[in-house]
């Protein structure tokens, strides 16, 4: 006999339907941080380094600025001590030199004794025309000035006939060797002094006693 037909099972459970998900809260988004700034670009420097004329090293930049680098160190200054007149300790000129002084003296004798004979000429007249031969009205506008010429001319005269014995005695001293010693300090007068003034009898040093 045949089995009965077995029931059927009762259908499996369906799942239940799932539950939507609540999205998670977003997160409060922070404020972005401030950008920071690009460094700046510098410009390209030029620069120059250079020795100048007393040796110092300096760098130009930009070609205007100046920085020293090394600095040379500069020299002290040298002091030259002017070496003091050497003092002639002779107590007389040479031949050698005494003959120099005497051809020194020789050309100013020379020209002292022409002078001279120019002044004495005017004196007399002998070189020029006076007012002698003249009319009376013009030589009396010229006695006064005339007079003074005169008198002038007479001092220059008499001057030069001291000039002319000093050279004169000069020479006598050359020949006793005795020329150049001054007659105060006994010491020998500078040459350059002699050359100048030849028939001096003091030396520059008892000229300033006097003085």
């Amino acid at each position: 006999m045949a089995k009965p037909a077995e029931s059927a099972k009762p259908a499996a459970k369906q799942d239940a339907p799932a539950k939507p998900v609540a999205p998670a809260p977003k997160a409060a988004s922070k404020p972005a941080p401030p950008a920071k700034p690009l460094p700046k670009k510098h410009n390209p420097t030029s620069k120059e380094i250079r020795i100048t004329p007393t040796g110092d090293t300096v760098m130009t930049v930009n070609g205007g600025i100046s920085i020293p680098l090394y600095t040379k160190p500069q020299k002290p200054a040298v002091v030259v001590n002017k070496k003091p007149a050497e003092v002639d300790t002779r107590t007389r000129f040479s031949d050698a030199e005494l003959q120099e002084f005497r051809e020194i003296i020789l050309k100013k004798l020379d020209e002292a004794r022409r002078d001279l004979e120019l002044l004495r000429g005017s004196l007399s007249h002998t070189d020029d025309h006076g007012t002698d031969d003249t009319s009376p009205t013009f030589k009396m506008m010229e006695d006064g000035s005339e007079t003074l010429s005169r008198e002038e001319t007479a001092q220059l005269a008499g001057r030069q006939e001291k000039f002319i014995s000093a050279l004169e005695s000069a020479l006598v001293r050359i020949e006793n060797k005795t020329y150049g010693i001054c007659r105060v300090t006994g010491k020998l007068i500078s040459k350059d002094r002699l050359r100048l003034v030849p028939h001096t009898t003091l030396s520059i040093e008892a000229k300033n006693l006097q003085n």
